[in-house]
């Protein structure tokens, strides 16, 4: 669907992700069924907008995907770093954005390499020599004293998604489709904060709600939604998740190691048909006045940042689409038992509940945009679904994989082997920043760098960093990582005002020997 220049922005970047996801094949899409029964699943998608309300505006779908899965909590001792744990929409697609802008910054080294050595076979030359995406940071500041790059200052990230994110934020919504309209039974004041404050102060994963139950309970963290009869999990809800990021940012942690927190580096606006939107629900919980208000005006930065930068709660916009708008747009939304309609008389069949034959799809879809400046071939090659589908929209694919059960469809969850790996998964993405660091631990490399005093002590210590022997010890060093410090503060904050955040341990005792797989080390 082409939409007017004139059109509300989030039904342009609602249109623009529908039509990513309709080029995309069919196997990466839910099931239609003979009968005319279809699967149902959430599809998300990141937008970037430069020069929003410029002549000049223009909108980018740099990650899409679809998923509404997540491993049980016995699963995460066997990843290894391989599994995706939590493969619902909204998830996979901030993965797929810090998967896009990891390798944007690998185009800028890549570059700037370049410029200080003879043409590499490796590297396809291009004209273009800055992305429009990043850049590199002021170089006045101290050496030596966060990441190297930031997001350009023309930019705002969006998020579109066909359904309301589970969890405190659709509560409202789940109450409001229960069979008995009657309003729940509201603890208690006093009794409810004796019971946020337990949960808070002492969580566990008895204590971590499940995504449905408690109704009477608001503002609090909750699990993944799943079957009463399915195996718990303790991966956190996507409201709660998102929430976070208004603290932490979009950047993952391995992304945060090269790009800094500046305000353009936090989402911007959350859009949701309006039938999705519960307002009361999502001031709540992710407003100004909502259950994070204690955290307004803090700031976690270094003491040589620039006063724009730091981590700090920065709340985004919740926009609407129009419902009929999505309808159109989306075949596959979950089923609401409450539109079926009455038979027209009395000679009727009653109609077939369509609810009751839909289920939720088992695959899901991740696309991300290719880099805007060229990388060494290979890491764009290696197995990142570019062969099967060059481009989408007219954009490069720079990431295409269909996952099931956390892993790249036709692996074995159960026992992950790197090839299986979704690139998205905690040890590709480790690795990926390793390779986009590598050239900085070659003494060549650094020998040719020391005209660059500045660019060399930023980067000497995330190439330490990187080489951890464990995941654990990767993603909390031992080094006095200026920038890992403070994001960590700012992280423990924030899950202190979000109650109950118990964290998801058993994934982290490995290292990057899990990339290689068992047969290739025997060569």
């Amino acid at each position: 669907m082409k939409e007017s220049q004139h059109s509300p922005l989030p039904s342009r970047i609602a249109s623009l992700v529908h039509a990513h996801f309709d080029a995309l094949p069919v196997r990466s899409k839910p099931t239609v069924h003979p009968d005319g029964s279809r699967e149902w699943i959430p599809l998300t998608g990141i937008v970037i907008v430069r020069g929003e309300n410029t002549p000049s505006e223009k909108l980018t779908c740099v990650a899409i995907a679809t998923g509404a899965k997540c491993l049980p909590a016995s699963q995460i001792p066997n990843c290894k770093g391989l599994v995706l744990h939590d493969s619902h929409a909204e998830i996979l697609a901030l993965r797929a954005f810090n998967y896009w802008l990891l390798n944007e910054c690998h185009g800028v080294f890549a570059c700037e390499q370049q410029t200080r050595s003879p043409p590499s076979p490796d590297i396809s030359h291009s004209k273009q020599t800055t992305s429009p995406y990043v850049r590199r940071r002021n170089q006045g500041r101290r050496s030596g004293s966060g990441p190297p790059f930031e997001i350009q200052p023309d930019i705002k990230v969006y998020m579109y998604g066909t359904c309301a994110p589970c969890g405190d934020a659709s509560m409202e919504l789940c109450m409001a489709s229960q069979e008995d309209a009657t309003p729940w039974e509201m603890t208690p004041r006093q009794d409810q904060d004796k019971q946020e404050s337990s949960i808070a102060s002492t969580p566990s994963s008895d204590q971590l709600l499940k995504g449905r139950g408690h109704f009477s309970l608001l503002g609090i963290v909750r699990r993944k939604p799943a079957r009463g009869d399915a195996e718990s999990t303790l991966s956190k809800s996507c409201s709660d998740k998102l929430a976070l990021r208004q603290v932490s940012s979009l950047l993952s942690y391995e992304t945060s190691l090269l790009v800094a927190p500046t305000e353009n580096a936090y989402l911007a606006g959350l859009i949701l048909p309006e039938k999705e939107i519960s307002r009361v629900g999502c001031e709540r919980c992710f407003g100004k006045t909502g259950r994070m208000r204690n955290l307004r005006g803090r700031v976690w930065r270094g003491p040589d940042d620039e006063e724009r930068d730091g981590f700090r709660f920065r709340p985004f916009d919740v926009l609407s689409v129009p419902s009929e708008q999505v309808e159109a747009l989306w075949p596959f939304a979950k089923p609401d038992p409450s539109t079926s309609l009455p038979p027209t008389d009395s000679d009727s069949q009653p109609p077939k509940s369509s609810s009751k034959r839909s289920k939720p799809g088992t695959v899901s879809a991740v696309w991300a945009v290719g880099p805007s400046l060229s990388v060494p071939s290979n890491s764009l090659i290696d197995d990142n679904g570019r062969k099967f589908l060059p481009s989408l929209c007219k954009s490069p694919t720079g990431l295409f994989e269909t996952i099931v059960n956390g892993v790249k469809q036709g692996n074995r969850a159960l026992t992950p082997l790197a090839r299986g790996a979704s690139r998205l998964s905690r040890a590709k993405m480790w690795g990926l920043l390793r390779d986009i660091l590598k050239p900085v631990t070659v003494e060549d490399e650094l020998r040719e760098a020391m005209h660059d005093s500045d660019s060399l002590l930023l980067l000497l210590p995330l190439a330490n960093l990187v080489s951890a022997e464990t995941y654990n010890e990767f993603k909390h060093p031992r080094l006095d990582v200026e920038s890992v410090k403070w994001r960590q503060a700012a992280i423990r904050d924030a899950k202190e005002a979000l109650q109950g955040w118990s964290p998801n341990i058993g994934d982290e005792a490995w290292g990057l020997e899990v990339l290689i797989d068992p047969k290739k080390r025997k060569r």
